[in-house]
């Protein structure tokens, strides 16, 4: 049988047949190392596991399973990759503490970050505008307190929270980075648009991953990865989320893990709110602005300035007619000109304006929605 240690012999055991997570820490309880596991009798492993796992554990490794040893170690001889197993004294402590730790993960960038104060913050994929700014704001000011943020890397809520946090971190503004938490292996970028952004979360935050190199995406495994985005913060916070959403599943995760979570409100028209309101109303903390977090999280700030607001600013004096007879609730173009005295086709000129000015977004139906 080949020999394998260390890093390879971690490797193979999650990647033979039929172990499991699960499986893999009972073995892991019984033998120690994973070498131990692969060097011990076929009766001993039977006593552990069943008969067809313990052939597995006992066969010569795939051509397969072999290839991949290959480019893991390869992968993890460049600059700034690694992986980090249950057995590494650096196993981030917040993790370790989840009913349900990865076996192993490997990430790319700065792994000093997983042992930082950070928050998570997840929400829908299709984000409104307004969705979208209250990420990014609530993660440079959390940035700007000193705390790292940690999402999922998806389009929506995710990105702009990853945005936000690396806009203040790169510009010197604050000292919270990101992390992004990935259901793909960590070779592989997706979205695909997302390239630029996983660039500069490697070159600035770090990003992780337990899946195997070269694993595509997976619907199944983007929601079970969402265990170690809520297990590496302090608290969750939601930003938009309909009822039935992946980010209520870590947001159902932190609470398992006995940690906090936040969420926004937002209109009672939005079913992207609803998500939300339903935490809301089963124990999280409704939250208006990054301070309303940090409160919260005060016994593990040791120094915490004033963050910048993160809820839309007052409105100003001078602001515009269209705009206060709005409301921040969506409303359709009939309403808005009986409202505002404005006829149909100067309502229409005005909105434009508006919307170019990013203070309101257009949505389906002909209606709007004030975003400042």
């Amino acid at each position: 049988m080949a020999a394998y240690d260390g890093p390879a012999a971690w490797v193979r055991l999650a990647g033979t047949p039929g172990v499991g997570r699960e499986t893999a820490r009972k073995l892991l309880a019984a033998f120690g190392l994973p070498e131990n596991i692969f060097s011990a009798s076929r009766r001993s492993l039977c006593e552990v596991v069943s008969e067809r796992i313990a052939a597995s554990l006992a066969a010569e490794p795939s051509t397969e399973l072999h290839g991949l040893i290959e480019r893991t170690l390869e992968w993890m001889a460049q600059p700034g990759n690694s992986m980090v197993t249950l057995a590494d004294a650096d196993y981030p402590s917040l993790l370790l503490n989840i009913p349900d730790p990865p076996l192993l993960f490997y990430a790319k960038g700065n792994c000093a970050l997983l042992h930082a104060l950070s928050v998570a913050i997840v929400g829908s994929r299709n984000a409104t505008a307004q969705g979208v700014q209250n990420a990014e704001k609530f993660a440079a000011s959390l940035s700007t307190a000193g705390l790292h943020t940690v999402s999922g890397m998806a389009l929506g809520i995710d990105g702009a929270a990853h945005r936000g946090s690396l806009q203040m971190f790169t510009g010197g503004h604050g000292g919270g980075s990101t992390v992004a938490v990935i259901g793909t292996g960590i070779d592989i970028v997706y979205p695909a648009r997302h390239r630029e952004l996983a660039h500069a979360i490697a070159e600035h935050g770090c990003i992780v991953s337990e899946y195997a190199l070269g694993t595509p995406a997976l619907a199944a495994n983007f929601p079970r990865r969402n265990r170690i985005i809520s297990g590496l913060a302090r608290g969750t916070l939601v930003v938009e989320a309909a009822v039935h959403s992946g980010s209520l599943i870590t947001a159902r995760t932190a609470i398992e893990q006995g940690r906090e979570v936040f969420a926004i409100p937002g209109s009672i028209h939005s079913p992207l709110a609803k998500g939300c309101h339903q935490l809301i109303r089963q124990g999280a903390k409704l939250v208006e602005s990054a301070q309303d977090i940090l409160e919260e999280l005060t016994p593990f700030l040791a120094h915490a300035p004033a963050p910048a607001a993160a809820a839309a600013d007052a409105p100003a004096a001078d602001e515009h007619p269209l705009l206060a007879a709005m409301g921040y609730d969506p409303v359709d173009a009939d309403t808005l000109a009986a409202r505002s005295g404005f006829d149909l086709a100067a309502l229409g000129a005005h909105m434009l304006d508006l919307e170019l000015e990013g203070l309101v977004e257009v949505l389906p139906g002909n209606t709007y929605r004030r975003l400042h």
